[in-house]
């Protein structure tokens, strides 16, 4: 395979990644499920939506691979399932928080290594 082909193909999948992280939503739904499985009701307690809209966003995730779930009784409990979506977000979010906010105090390991910087 060529080397335009295969750039295509990370730009394409990347692209994709991106307008699944589009939504706010997503991203708070990510941010809650990082330290540990929720279920719907958790996750309501601490994000401002409605519950089909909950559902909507959390099966989007799901199909994507992003979340996995399990059924515990009447209960569906989410968790991540995509490492590298969780660090990307950390990341992002870290850095566009430092960029509004200098004097948070965010730990090292969470930062972004300015460019050229090694």
């Amino acid at each position: 395979m060529d080397a335009r082909v295969t750039q295509d193909r990370v730009f394409e999948s990347v692209a994709e990644l991106f307008s699944l992280l589009s939504t706010p939503i997503r991203l708070k739904i990510i941010s809650a499920v990082c330290h540990g499985e929720k279920n719907v009701s958790e996750l309501l307690s601490e994000i401002d939506t409605t519950q089909p809209n909950m559902s909507q966003h959390l099966s989007t995730l799901y199909r994507s691979g992003v979340l996995s779930k399990r059924r515990e009784g009447t209960q569906i409990y989410y968790q991540l399932q995509s490492e590298r979506v969780a660090a990307l977000c950390r990341a992002v979010c870290t850095q566009v928080e430092m960029e509004m906010n200098p004097s948070a105090e965010i730990e090292t390991k969470e930062r972004l290594m300015p460019a050229g910087v090694r």
